[in-house]
């Protein structure tokens, strides 16, 4: 991949659940190491976009492509995509079963051929990343929210992915573990990882982002710069939605 050939190419999605027409010609392309945040109200197709780039979704229309791989309902199109793509949900979706360490190591053994060894120490060197590495033994009931989702994103990393993926990774947590997430998130951003987040933390927007994609009934209705962005929106829309959620 050359620096100028974007790792995520969006065009004119589409995508309906029955009737109901959720994303609208959707156009959007990421370059690798490139940190977008996609905001907007409740229903505005924000999840469905991160859901349709790594095939949890399926568009109907248009043309998705990540890192050279068009996404296509074939099975081969959805394995290779989500190889390289990380997802963390605002749900932690962690094996209550098994512990932290287990929860990490399951896909790199699985899917990526690692050994035991190996992978509990790749598990490791990431839950020192996200500064919980004492928490390995333990099973994830025995954690609070913030650091579950620390795991989750943790979980993600082990499979060294190209690209990850966040679907408003805080929405379910406490205002005081918030920030313990953002904060690993904006180190990932500092090191350069190709990131999507949907996300209402503006402050986090503000700092890591490198454009900023509103969107409204399931179409993107502004992109910008985030100091452009957050200073001087360009439509109502979106000057409305920004004045809502900065003003609470």
């Amino acid at each position: 991949m050359t620096a100028t050939t974007p790792v995520i190419e969006m065009s004119d999605v589409n995508k309906w659940f029955g009737d109901f027409h959720v994303l609208k010609d959707i156009s959007l392309s990421v370059s690798t190491g490139e940190r977008i945040v996609i905001c907007g109200p409740s229903g505005s197709g924000k999840s469905t976009v991160v859901r349709c780039i790594n095939g949890l979704e399926h568009h109907q229309q248009g043309k998705i492509v990540v890192d050279g791989t068009e996404l296509t309902n074939k099975r081969q199109s959805l394995a290779k995509i989500r190889a390289e793509v990380g997802m963390v949900f605002q749900q932690f979706n962690l094996f209550p079963h098994l512990s932290v360490l287990q929860n990490l190591t399951l896909g790199p053994i699985k899917s990526r051929g690692l050994s035991k060894a190996d992978a509990e120490a790749r598990a490791m060197e990431y839950l020192e990343r996200v500064h919980i590495p004492e928490q390995a033994d333990k099973r994830p009931g025995q954690l609070s929210g913030g650091q579950q989702q620390r795991v989750a994103i943790a979980r993600s990393l082990c499979m060294e992915p190209k690209i990850m993926l966040f679907d408003e990774p805080t929405s379910a947590l406490d205002p005081e573990m918030i920030a313990e997430v953002l904060e690993v998130m904006l180190e990932l951003a500092d090191e350069g990882m190709t990131m999507i987040v949907v996300t209402h933390e503006m402050g986090f927007a503000r700092k890591a982002a490198d454009l900023m994609v509103f969107m409204d009934e399931g179409r993107i209705v502004e992109t910008g710069k985030p100091d452009v962005f957050f200073d001087a929106p360009k439509t109502e829309r979106c000057t409305q939605f920004l004045e809502q959620i900065l003003h609470h």
